[in-house]
């Protein structure tokens, strides 16, 4: 029988159990069991110190130690011909899929590329933006347990359609090697650099630069608590998409959803294992079916014993009065991915901030965003869609606001320069302002 918790918002303790919700899913005690027992933080510190100070002597012992992979220097890039072979390899009807989807992943993200507008004029000044892609940028793509080759589609593309000269990809060599699966996409998605590495191994070496390993400007891509606490740390001396943990969903459904497919998209979250699945609803007789529904459905789950767990542990269904409250909850919570099953949708789309990914309507199931839809499917977590976005082409782009005055202009604007220079004791600023006023008398 499965446990979920069920939380009512008629219970007298209603508040306090939301919370202790809400926390679980903000990372307090969502992780993998083998994480549980380290002090990730300085576990990854001990890496990234070794390898800033050592280079790749560090990366090598530290791959052989956590990956069982006896690399060298000069093994630890991926030969092009081994790419090649990988993607000559490689399944027809995989690969012809794959091109559907990169095809639509392509086209979302020149739709939604920004672009900088017609520069402002205003008597002799001219204000406007610049926007240009990074030089180099690395992909992380997980693997072991964690083998998603949808990944590298969501991730390389982005900061192919910016412009981003150098795109370069890592994986963990589970066993010795990266998975064919992976560099069969590599190939077929044209990036010729990948290495042999993984967690916070990867991010270091990415992040510091070795000998074999060229630092890059951005690490973009999932992975689990020590490539997410490796990003936290080198943030700043490279830029990362997000913090990211494990993958969650909310929904926001009344009586007019249906109780099997909203127990179908509870697991299909809970299988990631860790994994977190919370429904709110409005509905106590909708509540009781899908806890119904989702017994039966676990037993014809391939990993059926980690969604059970998951669903226990880090998941539940809420009972709430309204639609509102409902609302208001997935606003709190600010899931990676929020669900919207209601009879009114785009009334309750319109009460909705905070989300990774929004997933509008009965027929709209996260999967077809995690591999088909086009958006990216790496998002923020735990909580962080308050402030973080998707992962799309404009985390691969750079602003730079461009400023050109008329000598008329500078002469205008020249006196409140002054003025507010020397306010701020700032006495050099003031004089390059007051030369140029000066040039004009």
């Amino acid at each position: 029988m499965t446990s979920i918790r069920i939380i009512r918002q008629t219970d007298g303790d209603f508040d306090a159990r939301l919370a202790e919700l809400r926390d679980i899913l903000r990372g307090g005690g969502l992780t993998g069991g083998g994480e549980r027992s380290l002090d990730v933080p300085a576990v990854v510190r001990d890496i990234l110190n070794d390898i800033r100070t050592r280079g790749d002597e560090a990366v090598i012992e530290w791959e052989e130690t956590l990956d069982q992979a006896t690399l060298s220097p000069k093994t630890l890039r991926v030969p092009v011909d081994e790419i090649d072979r990988a993607r000559a390899e490689a399944e027809c009807e995989f690969i012809a899929l794959v091109r559907r989807v990169a095809e639509n992943i392509r086209r979302y993200q020149e739709h939604i590329c920004i672009a900088a507008p017609d520069d402002l004029v205003r008597d002799g000044r001219q204000l406007g933006v610049r926007y240009t892609p990074m030089d180099r940028v690395a992909v992380y793509v997980p693997g072991g347990r964690a083998l998603y080759p949808s990944t590298v589609l969501m991730t390389v593309i982005p900061a192919q359609v910016a412009g981003v000269r150098e795109v370069v990809m890592v994986s963990p060599p589970t066993g010795g090697d990266i998975a064919p699966m992976v560099l069969a996409l590599a190939g077929e998605l044209g990036v010729t650099e990948v290495y042999r590495l993984g967690g916070a191994v990867a991010v270091g070496a990415l992040a510091y630069g070795t000998d074999a390993v060229p630092a890059a400007q951005k690490i973009v891509g999932p992975g689990n608590a020590f490539v997410a606490e490796a990003k936290r740390q080198v943030l700043g001396t490279v830029g990362i998409d997000s913090i990211a943990g494990p993958s969650e969903v909310l929904i926001v459904a009344d009586d007019t959803a249906r109780a099997d497919w909203l127990a179908a998209d509870l697991l299909a979250q809970t299988e990631h294992d860790p994994g977190s699945a919370v429904l709110v609803t409005t509905s106590e007789q909708l509540a009781g079916d899908v806890t119904a529904e989702l017994d039966g459905q676990l037993a014809r789950l391939s990993r059926g014993d980690a969604a059970r767990r998951c669903l226990q542990q880090y998941s539940g269904i809420v009972v709430v009065d309204t639609l509102d409250t409902a609302c208001n909850i997935a606003n709190d919570f600010a899931t990676e991915h929020l669900q919207i099953i209601t009879a009114d949708d785009e009334a309750a789309l319109k009460q909705i901030r905070n989300a990774g990914a929004i997933f509008i309507g009965p027929n709209t199931p996260v999967p077809l965003g995690d591999y088909i839809a086009g958006p990216s499917h790496v998002l923020p977590t735990g909580g962080t869609a308050a402030f973080f976005g998707p992962l799309s082409v404009n985390d691969f782009l750079k602003a730079s606001s461009t400023i050109r005055y008329s000598a008329d202009a500078a002469n205008a604007d020249a006196d409140d320069v002054i003025d507010f220079a020397t306010r701020e004791g700032l006495t050099a600023h003031a004089e390059a302002a007051r030369r140029r006023k000066a040039g004009r008398q």
